[in-house]
């Protein structure tokens, strides 16, 4: 175990070199196409095999759907995040957002208020939703579900929306609970003039 202090982890954080083979696949992956390994990673593999169960459910939700793209599951991600007040899920899930979106300027807004970043009914919709199963899932009620139905989700998308939310409540505790730090790079991607690589 070493420290690795730009993650911020109180956990004691493995070296690369001590992971499971499909780990350090994982990890080499992330450096072909990030550039860096995500501190998510690197503070999660304190427990190896929760992270290998944690990745593939996240690579299952944010699978893109007819109605519920890759933009809409990053959207629920950092409204989630916002809510939550967690800093590691919303800055890396707002640069994410910002490249799905490819427009840095309605990523940010969102991420910021998106009440008043212009969206649509549908964007709208997915958006309150996710914010109330975050800050008052006992107020939820079969109503809330209609109004994702309403702007033209399928049930199976309305339970996507429902799931990612929940896990990115999971996802943003562990984070605070482990005082995970964002990286530096993502502040600079997907901004006109900054890495554009997600």
């Amino acid at each position: 175990m070493s420290g690795h202090d730009e993650t911020g982890s109180w956990f004691p954080v493995p070296d690369e070199s001590a992971l499971p083979d499909n780990l350090r696949g994982l990890f080499a992956k992330a450096r072909e196409r990030l550039g860096f390994v995500p501190n998510v990673f690197r503070v999660y593999s304190f427990r190896p095999e929760r992270l290998s169960a944690w990745f593939a459910h996240y690579r299952q939700l944010h699978e893109p759907s007819e109605h519920l793209g890759a933009a809409d599951r990053e959207m629920i991600a950092v409204v989630v995040s916002v809510a939550n007040g967690c800093l590691y899920c919303l800055v890396a899930h707002g640069a994410a957002l910002r490249a799905e979106l490819d427009d840095p300027v309605l990523g940010e807004r969102i991420s910021y208020d998106w009440r008043r970043a212009g969206l649509d009914a549908r964007r709208s919709a997915i958006c309150a939703y996710a914010e109330k199963l975050t800050l008052t899932p006992r107020d939820l009620t079969r109503a809330d579900l209609q109004t994702l139905l309403d702007v033209g989700l399928t049930l199976e998308e309305a339970w996507d929306v429902a799931e990612i939310a929940a896990m990115y409540n999971l996802t943003n505790r562990m984070a605070m609970a482990t005082n995970m730090l964002p990286n530096a790079e993502y502040s600079g991607q997907a901004r006109p003039g900054g890495d554009t690589r997600t």
